[in-house]
């Protein structure tokens, strides 16, 4: 058994500069393509009611001057936001005009209202979809902004048990989900969608199911987090991943699975593949098997080559250049069929190196600190060389605080093909929880290659089967 801290890993942005956080980096540096793409104009399309409209307009005009931290001793924690504007931040702007507003009719929402929550939710999509089609035939828009109808259900409660008064009522999803089904129906237009919700342009606005426990975000951290989406989204580069010149040129793969709509069991495998600068694509595979033995999702050795090869062949079509090293995590163990296909497949594509590593959704084992922190992010518990558990969450240093609500869940990770180090695979697993363009805070949980699979699946299940999926990240996030 060995105990050791992993320093947290720099990001790089603009000049080659680093830092560990995000916000600080894009700060003080600019984003990391600063010098290749200059000021960036990010031209946005808007879906709403006018009164969204005008609202996220408003917000974003005020986002264009810096926004004051939260007042807080967690001075690490909650950082100004610099301004969306060409002269600071992200060295960028954000332009409209009315070509590119499509007004959804409140009264058609008010229709909404009473109606079976999941045909609602149906019936909304039918309308934003319809709006984002017209659009799509509009030139000059990068990303679109969809404004959620403001009282569209999403979960519901149900009546309590007569026989146990005491109860709360069970809350329960409904069984769709305006994002997922909004998104699946997007894949194929030309541009990337943000849907916005009103409480992030407008404070005073409460959502009937919201969880009073979660709060808000103060106004600071809502905008890092939108214009950095915004910015990825548009084609921009908010920071990157590091590289000393010796390392080999890698490309990161996570294979995970989710279900169907119309079945219980049948799972399909998707690969998320992203280079060091964390341009990320999609792949998905053929469909897996739960084994009867652990429970679990794998793939036949034919599949998993061609997944493999699929996912380098996209890799290649979309860097024009192959990697050198091929870095896989997977959600589930791996078989000896999974082992010989993937090893054939980066046979198959002259690939240097290929390191397997087996992510395990939890792990019993738990560290204490003394005193009220949790360990610290980056502490890296071996119990043997096949059995390893890393803090992603947990007490930050730079924050001085444990920004979680509950006790922290480690991430665990298990070598089945390296040769990598456990401290050199802790340390890429570190930096690959900060490549999430949808968060600016540094301490995520699981690294970009598994943390956006359930999302994805949500959104890849209404896709009809044989549908090549579109290929880049940013449309799924």
């Amino acid at each position: 058994m060995k105990l050791a801290f992993i320093d947290e890993p720099d990001l790089e942005f603009a000049n080659g500069s680093r830092h560990t956080d995000p916000r600080h980096g894009v700060t003080f540096y600019g984003p990391a393509d600063l010098n290749s793409s200059g000021s960036r104009t990010i031209r946005v399309g808007i879906v709403g009611t006018k009164e969204a409209i005008d609202g996220v307009k408003r917000w974003l005009d005020s986002c264009r001057t810096p926004i004051a931290a939260k007042r807080s001793h967690l001075t690490g924690l909650f950082v100004a936001f610099p301004g969306f504007a060409t002269n600071a931040g992200f060295h960028s702007t954000i332009v409209w005009d009315s070509r590119l507003e499509r007004t959804i009719s409140a009264s058609e929402l008010r229709k909404l209202d009473g109606m079976n929550p999941l045909r609602a939710i149906e019936q909304a999509v039918e309308l934003y979809d319809s709006e984002l089609s017209a659009l799509n035939e509009e030139p000059g828009c990068d990303v679109v902004i969809v404004c959620r109808p403001d009282s569209l259900p999403e979960q519901v409660s149900t009546i309590g048990n007569s026989d146990k008064p005491w109860q709360d009522p069970k809350v329960v999803s409904v069984g769709a989900d305006f994002r997922a089904l909004l998104k699946a129906r997007s894949l194929k237009t030309s541009r990337p969608i943000q849907i916005l919700r009103r409480d992030t342009w407008d404070p005073s606005f409460k959502p009937k199911d919201r969880d009073e426990r979660r709060g808000q975000q103060d106004d600071a951290t809502k905008a890092w987090n939108l214009h950095t989406a915004l910015y990825y989204k548009a084609g921009g580069m908010p920071w990157r991943m590091t590289r000393a010149p010796q390392d080999l040129t890698s490309c990161y793969i996570g294979v995970a699975f989710y279900r169907t709509t119309d079945g219980e069991t049948l799972q399909t495998s998707v690969a998320q593949v992203f280079n060091q600068r964390g341009d990320g694509v999609i792949v998905r595979g053929a469909p897996a098997r739960q084994s009867k033995g652990d429970r679990q999702p794998h793939l036949s050795e034919a599949n998993a080559k061609d997944l493999l090869v699929q996912s380098l062949a996209r890799y290649r079509s979309e860097h024009r250049t192959m990697p050198a090293r091929v870095m896989l995590h997977k959600a589930s163990s791996f078989t000896d069929a999974e082992l010989r296909g993937f090893r054939a497949g980066a046979d198959a594509e002259h690939i240097d190196l290929l390191e397997l590593i087996w992510l395990p959704h939890h792990d019993s084992v738990r560290l204490f600190r003394q005193g009220e922190q949790p360990p610290l992010r980056g502490t890296l518990l071996s119990l043997d060389d096949n059995r390893h558990v890393l803090y992603t969450r947990g007490s930050v240093p730079l924050y001085k605080s444990y920004p979680g609500m509950y006790v922290p869940s480690a991430l665990p990770f298990r070598p089945a093909d390296v040769e990598s180090s456990a401290d050199e695979i802790a340390t890429e697993l570190l930096m690959l929880t900060k490549m999430n363009w949808n968060a600016t805070q540094l301490d995520g949980r699981l690294p970009i290659t598994l943390r956006t699979a359930d999302s994805i699946g949500d959104i890849l299940k209404h896709l009809p089967e044989g549908e090549i999926p579109a290929p880049r990240y940013a449309y799924y996030m």
